[in-house]
């Protein structure tokens, strides 16, 4: 078994552990911190929106041409007087997006490219977005957003409780809120690859909760009948035992994701692949993140504050400080056969019962009863 394979299943047992529980607060400050953030990013730089939202004008130029990005973009701006975002395509050609142009202003400036490039004006494609279409795609992507909240929270409600549906949704809007933040910080256009991306990672990070919540509802069944752990210490262990599964599946779906955002879109210039792997990169970190440090915790948080769940974690921790009152005089007076502080037994003249003193057994049988045999 390999070495990985080894720390899950002693994890699954409960051998090794790690009390994610224990440093809740030390979570939610970070992802309180991570998501002001994510905000304040958002309120001063804002979204770059695409040209399917805000309309515009497309340039295509012909293939393999010699003008770099730069002298593309220079020209552009140039000649429209708005801000252009170029493209380098996987054929070589270029790709320029000019928002917020009319048909006439469209003209012009292909008429001005053709002349900065020294190319014939027809070798370069023009086309027109109207901002309807991308108003289109956001409000029905709204909508789409708030059924599936919706659902969820039913859902999680009938299959598990409420606590875990009100936690869950939580970590989605934790997930999606950082998402949205990356992108305002990063300056990646907004576009409707993006929309999909975003509501893509909600699954995965739904898939990720559910798994924890699924092993926590087992493992809390009879929770009151026992007196051995406490609500928040099963939590834990639901934690720790699904922990290297969330982590592989997690890895595993972001490798992919990975060479599409560094490699495809980094490497390649292929630009597009841009608007929905960020999505998807962010979104499936913060949703491994938010399952394991956010959902579960606030479910325990939600959980103990129960009249039951806090009456049960009364009696665990008084069963455990008698348990250890019980375990001190052992140690003082030498229940086990030692006394705290002195050699074996069998080397002292004395051996301590209780308050009181007797004689050394050394040369009796061991086991035997000190009195005379019958």
């Amino acid at each position: 078994m390999s070495k990985l394979g080894s720390l899950g299943a002693r994890l699954h047992r409960g051998e090794i552990s790690y009390d994610f529980i224990g440093h809740r607060k030390i979570w939610y400050g970070i992802s309180i911190l991570i998501t002001i953030t994510a905000i304040v990013g958002l309120a001063v730089r804002g979204l770059n929106m695409g040209i399917d939202f805000q309309g515009g004008a497309v340039f295509t130029t012909a293939k393999n041409t010699s003008v770099s990005v730069s002298q593309a973009e220079t020209a552009a701006e140039e000649a429209a007087g708005h801000q252009a975002v170029v493209q380098k395509l996987g054929d070589g050609s270029l790709r320029i997006q000019i928002a917020g142009m009319d048909t006439k202003q469209s003209d012009a400036v292909k008429e001005d490219l053709a002349k900065e490039f020294k190319v014939d004006p027809e070798s370069i494609a023009a086309d027109l977005v109207g901002p309807s279409w991308g108003d289109q795609i956001a409000n029905k992507a709204w909508q789409g957003l708030a059924i599936f909240m919706v659902l969820v929270v039913i859902y999680l409600a009938i299959a598990f409780e409420w606590r875990m549906a009100v936690a869950a949704l939580v970590a989605l809007i934790h997930d999606i809120t950082i998402t949205v933040g990356i992108y305002a910080l990063v300056g990646f256009e907004v576009t409707p690859g993006t929309v999909i991306g975003l509501l893509t990672i909600l699954g995965y990070s739904l898939y990720d909760t559910v798994v924890v919540f699924d092993s926590l509802k087992e493992q809390t069944k009879d929770l009151t009948k026992q007196t051995r752990f406490t609500y928040s210490e099963i939590a834990n262990r639901s934690i720790n035992g699904t922990l290297v599964r969330s982590v592989n599946t997690t890895v595993v779906a972001l490798l992919p994701v990975a060479g599409l955002l560094f490699i495809g879109g980094g490497f390649l210039g292929a630009g597009t692949l841009n608007d929905i792997s960020l999505s998807l990169f962010v979104g499936l970190a913060a949703g491994a993140y938010s399952s394991i440090f956010i959902a579960t915790p606030l479910v325990a948080d939600l959980k103990e504050r129960e009249p039951q769940v806090r009456a049960l974690r009364k009696r665990v921790l008084a069963k455990r400080a008698q348990s250890h009152a019980d375990e001190e005089p052992a140690r003082s007076y030498g229940y086990d056969g030692r006394e705290e502080g002195l050699e074996d037994p069998e080397d002292t003249e004395t051996a301590v019962v209780g308050p009181r003193t007797q004689p050394s057994s050394r040369g009796r049988g061991r086991g035997r009863p000190s009195g005379k045999r019958r």
